[in-house]
């Protein structure tokens, strides 16, 4: 019930959320109906979507509304409230989701992993719990919403479980994803403080009001971070998104990496931004060396990839990197007390989650319609594909320019604000942050550069050049359904790429709810067309008129050709090096065109390069680039864990005898020491 009268935007979200969860229970009504499911209830669930988004628009700039419900256990029920925060993120899970579940529609295929009713069911549940892990204001309550996400997702992960390897990578992300619950709900615990008795001391309300000392407050910090990060990826507890991604369908591989890995900044911004106070500098100064560290290794691994499922995995952990890196800056500079600079830094956040969740679900959907037409992920078997697929391959290239950050989309507009944030800094008040942000704002740059040259590998080998297999020349373009989720996506990055001013000030809402400031009203003087973040005159972007300037150039250009070359140019063939037997082997590939790197960042790889036993059979060279991680971390716990479990298993002797003998040393061991 609600708390006060006339929350009409809570009741409107949780009722859209009711229908989601009816849209997948009517999905086990009918669960062999293919028709049934991917021409009613996906293309509902998306319309569902769309009316999230809406209302969550909406209330952006409504006050704060709460709600308690009649459900959970006896005496502590949930808590639900939706402000400014919850509010964009909503709208980040509307939109995104409706681009995707009307690509589901079209992308379901008969006889692929588990029965479409079934994975209807855990697609829309998927959907709810994300929906009320951002409205959840209590502990209980998100935590039972973040398990019933981390749930669902493993079991979408998991989908074509008859493999081995998808079973593997589903373990992998349902163990660190349980491991990351840990961490959030000892942060609970911290945050609750033992202030209040009963079912307040567990509300989000409760523990906004608490005033925690140094050392509390930076425990509860410590344990966020921890969790959080595992579930979005951030070093060195990144190492699911590589394996369940490419497990996944793609459409799911797209809801985790646009949608889910942002519940996991909406929860840490929750937690540092307005359940704790007064953040300490070196908070903010060990969130952005995490995130920097990240960001480097999301982008160097990216590069050498040869499947593409798991090079945009990597290429997420590059973007969850300058999340964590726009995260700290804003710790840093409010622990300073710079309004001005924390919310330029925070605005650079909330912008680049939009973003990615636009251009990382496009390219993800991309690589399903890639994967459905040649059933193929290798981008060493791929190639040319611009003539067979052009709807794919004309959209995929917006995802890459949105993705590798250039104008006039929208990738550029929010890496570019955080590079002001860095360019904007005056001397701060300590001489290692100030050593500190010189070499950020460097390695920031850096990543840029190397994702441009990640996605120019992405779209060359897979659309350009000559098919490199036979069978391409049977791929097909995607559906109607599927061009509809992709159009859906790209236009969502053309749009917030154009219109930067109008998306701001909608962003304004939500960090004067966390700082009490925004960028808006400095911006507005300036005219909707010009982003000037601080001052124009030292720094301005002006999207539509770059745009213009771009379709002036290639206009031009297309008439001087017409008017001055076309039909002079006599025709025939390149020269071939004296070698005229040119075949597709011989162009570019995906490992030739990342060797420089591989060889400049060696020291990041564990490589492993198998030679040709012999050259009088097909001669075969190949090298596996492996995680150091798994190697120094990961393994060494794995094998201590079966140690320990080696050992408790010697007790189990499977004779009645030897169990008797432990009751009775136990009961002897309980006597002596109750006697004691």
């Amino acid at each position: 019930m609600p708390s006060a009268p006339g929350f009409l935007c809570l009741d409107w979200i949780l009722s859209l959320v009711c229908v989601w969860l009816a849209i997948g229970i009517a999905g086990l009504f009918a669960p062999r109906s293919f028709h049934y499911i991917s021409r009613v209830l996906y293309p509902l669930g998306a319309a569902v979507g769309i009316a999230l988004a809406v209302v969550a628009f909406a209330a952006l700039p409504a006050t704060a509304e709460t709600m308690v419900l009649p459900l959970g256990l006896p005496d502590l029920p949930f808590h639900l409230r939706l402000d400014a925060l919850s509010a964009l993120f909503l709208l980040l899970l509307g939109g995104a989701s409706a681009g995707i579940s009307i690509y589901a529609a079209g992308y379901l295929r008969k006889g692929e992993g588990t029965a479409p009713g079934l994975q209807c069911l855990e697609y829309h549940l998927f959907l709810a719990s994300m929906a009320l892990v951002l409205l959840a204001d209590d502990a209980y309550a998100f935590m039972v919403a973040w398990e019933s996400m981390a749930l669902t997702s493993f079991f979408l992960v998991t989908s074509d479980h008859r493999m081995p390897e998808i079973r593997r990578a589903g373990y992998i992300y349902l163990l660190i994803a349980h491991v990351g619950a840990i961490g959030i709900l000892l942060c609970f615990g911290v945050l609750q403080g033992n202030g209040a008795e009963g079912v307040a001391g567990y509300t989000f309300a409760h523990m906004r009001g608490m005033d925690h000392n140094d050392f509390w407050a930076s425990a509860a910090f410590g344990l966020a971070l921890f969790g959080f990060g595992a579930k979005a990826g951030l070093l060195p507890l990144h190492v699911w998104l590589p394996e369940a991604h490419p497990a996944a369908p793609s459409p799911v591989s797209a809801l985790l990496s646009g949608v889910m890995l942002k519940t996991a900044i909406y929860g840490f911004l929750r937690v540092c931004l307005d359940l704790l106070h007064h953040p300490l500098w070196w908070w903010g100064v060990l969130v952005l060396t995490l995130g920097l560290a990240t960001t480097l290794f999301g982008v160097v691994f990216a590069a050498v990839q040869s499947d593409m499922k798991r090079l945009l995995a990597y290429s997420s952990i590059e973007n969850i990197g300058l999340l964590f890196v726009g995260i700290g800056l804003t710790l840093t500079f409010q622990a300073f007390g710079m309004t001005a600079l924390t919310v330029l830094a925070l605005t650079s956040v909330l912008y680049h989650c939009l973003n990615h969740a636009a251009f990382k679900s496009l390219l993800f959907l991309v690589t399903g319609s890639v994967l459905h037409a040649t059933h193929e992920r290798s981008l060493g078997k791929l190639g040319g594909l611009i003539h067979r697929m052009p709807w794919v391959a004309w959209l995929a290239l917006l995802g890459v320019i949105a993705s590798a950050g250039l104008p006039p989309l929208n990738g550029f507009v929010s890496e570019w604000l955080l590079l002001q944030a860095f360019l904007f800094t005056p001397d701060l008040p300590h001489g290692y942050i100030n050593m500190l942000i010189p070499v950020a704002a460097a390695a920031v740059a850096l990543a840029a550069a190397l994702a441009g040259y990640v996605m120019v590998k992405f779209f060359g080998v897979i659309f350009l050049g000559r098919p490199r297999e036979e069978k391409l020349s049977q791929a097909h373009d995607a559906g109607i359904l599927e061009r509809v989720g992709l159009c859906w996506l790209a236009s969502l990055c053309v749009a917030l790429g154009l219109f930067p001013v109008f998306v701001i000030e909608k962003l304004d809402h939500v960090t004067t709810s966390l700082t009490g400031a925004g960028l808006g009203s400095a911006m507005r003087a300036n005219g909707w067309l010009l982003l000037a973040p601080i001052d124009a005159d030292r720094a301005s972007y002006e999207p539509i008129v770059f745009l213009l300037c771009i379709a002036a150039i290639v206009v031009a250009a297309f008439l001087l050709v017409r008017r001055f070359w076309h039909g002079r140019v006599r025709v025939s063939g390149a020269w071939d090096c004296g070698f005229p037997m040119q075949t597709v082997r011989m162009q570019d590939t995906a490992e030739g065109f990342s060797q420089p790197l591989r060889q400049v960042f060696e020291p990041f790889y564990r490589l492993t390069r198998e030679l040709p036993g012999s050259f009088d059979k097909k001669p075969m060279y190949r090298v596996i680039v492996q995680d150091h991680f798994w190697y120094w971390l990961y393994l060494p716990v794995a094998r201590v864990a079966e140690l320990g479990t080696r050992m408790v298993a010697f007790l189990q002797q499977g004779r009645i005898s030897i169990y008797l003998l432990y009751s009775f040393v136990t009961l002897v061991v309980l006597l002596f020491l109750i006697r004691g």
